[in-house]
């Protein structure tokens, strides 16, 4: 058979697509996962930094609003373009415009760590999403890639930086994949999706040697109809939660708008954040929260904690300071969890493992990501329950999201078909 014969049918076998399609987005995931993982690296441990030297000088909280105004400006003068966020990533994946600005990513981790230092209630998957996606979409710019390729680009970028950042490359991978639009997941990223969120969880995490908090489950309760009947329940108070959460970060965002100068909004929100602290003369409630996180799988807390950090975190971020959502989600729920301890006949530990990623699968609309999550962390044994808890409490945290922009590909019940292909801002916070 001549040379041409055989390279004809060597293309015209669906196989021999698929082997360029593996070489090219295997190069291109460890690109992107190896710059993203390192990124990600840098930032936990500056993170860690910020937080070990303000829990050793409490007076440095009463700086939180001059913090806040050092972000409010850096923002102002050279943010131009890149203030929508992870808002923003979403956005140029829906109805692509222009290449993300690679200051995106240096911005927001100066705008974090500041929050974290000075005592804001943030989190930190929303810096490593917006530090991948901006990382990830230079190579769009580099490459000209087409508008198919760009999207996928886009999701590693997504990818890489939730697996680096919390240790779980299985839940990274569905994450980006099921966050672009709610109900639906983008399959035809799957590969590259799964591959650089192992890479950049690699650098992060071996090349680097940056540890991730380990959280345990000691106790799951027996698989029987009453104890999957009562997981609803949790499900429901974990959704509920993670409804308001969305809805109070929007109604904080809408109120901070009314103050036309921009820096001036984290700088009068600092104000009051301190104050609270002050006040209050505890710290629990302010930055990461992880030693309350991990407190809650064993030992009695204050039943309140949960709504605490819901409203002070919505506070923090609607002010305009910098950060995610992600782990101040995972201290809502596991002390919620912990609070439902109370009156629910299930294990405390599995209660706050539970609410850990079931908050999370509420406010996000990811309850698959989250699933894996909680398999990833807490292991195979509890993972009926924290299903359970994730699908209910995605439900019923109704089309809200911290994502205002999460296109709904699949509404929650035929009841809303209406809001089919409308943004979660425009289906749940305006008027019909």
């Amino acid at each position: 058979m001549k040379i041409s014969a055989l390279k004809k049918t060597f293309n015209q076998l669906e196989q021999a697509k698929l082997l360029v399609y593996f070489a090219k987005w295997s190069i291109m995931g460890l690109i992107v996962g190896s710059l993203v993982g390192s990124a990600s690296a840098i930032f936990l441990l500056s993170l860690k930094m910020a937080t070990n030297f303000r829990e050793a000088n409490y007076w440095i909280i009463a700086l939180l609003p001059i913090g806040g105004l050092l972000i409010g400006y850096t923002y102002y003068w050279l943010g131009k373009g890149i203030e929508k966020g992870n808002n923003l990533i979403l956005e140029e994946y829906y109805t692509p415009q222009k290449t993300i600005p690679l200051k995106m990513a240096p911005l927001v981790l100066f705008g974090t760590v500041v929050t974290h230092l000075f005592g804001g209630s943030a989190g930190r998957e929303g810096t490593a999403v917006q530090m991948g996606g901006a990382i990830a979409d230079q190579f769009n710019k580099l490459f000209k890639m087409t508008e198919t390729d760009r999207k996928i680009l886009l999701i590693m970028g997504i990818s890489a930086g939730f697996a680096s950042v919390f240790g779980t490359p299985l839940a990274g991978t569905v994450f980006a994949l099921e966050v672009l639009v709610l109900g639906r997941i983008r399959y035809e990223a799957i590969f590259p999706s799964l591959f650089v969120a192992i890479v950049a969880d690699y650098f992060c995490s071996v090349v680097w040697d940056v540890p991730h908090t380990v959280y345990v489950i000691s106790e799951v309760a027996q698989m029987n109809l009453p104890n999957l009947g009562w997981a609803i329940v949790a499900g429901i108070c974990f959704g509920l939660t993670a409804m308001l959460f969305s809805r109070l970060k929007v109604f904080w965002k809408s109120l901070f708008s009314k103050i036309k100068f921009a820096p001036l909004r984290p700088f009068i929100g600092g104000i009051f954040i301190a104050g609270f602290v002050f006040l209050t003369g505890t710290t629990k409630y302010i930055g990461l929260g992880i030693p309350i996180i991990e407190e809650a799988f064993h030992t009695h807390l204050t039943s309140y904690d949960f709504l605490i950090k819901v409203v002070l975190t919505a506070f923090t971020l609607g002010a305009g300071f910098k950060g995610g959502e992600v782990t101040p989600l995972f201290f809502m729920g596991a002390t919620l969890g912990n609070a439902l301890f109370l009156i629910l006949p299930l294990p405390m530990g599995l209660l706050a493992g539970m609410g850990f990623v079931a908050v999370f699968a509420g406010a996000t609309n990811t309850p698959l990501a989250c699933i894996l999550m909680g398999i990833e962390l807490f292991g195979i044994e509890a993972g009926v329950f924290i299903a359970i808890a994730c699908v209910t409490a995605y439900f019923f945290s109704g089309h809200t999201s911290v994502y205002t922009s999460q296109i709904i590909g699949s509404p929650k019940h035929r009841a809303y078909q209406i809001f089919k292909g409308k943004t979660i801002k425009k289906s749940s916070y305006e008027k019909q």
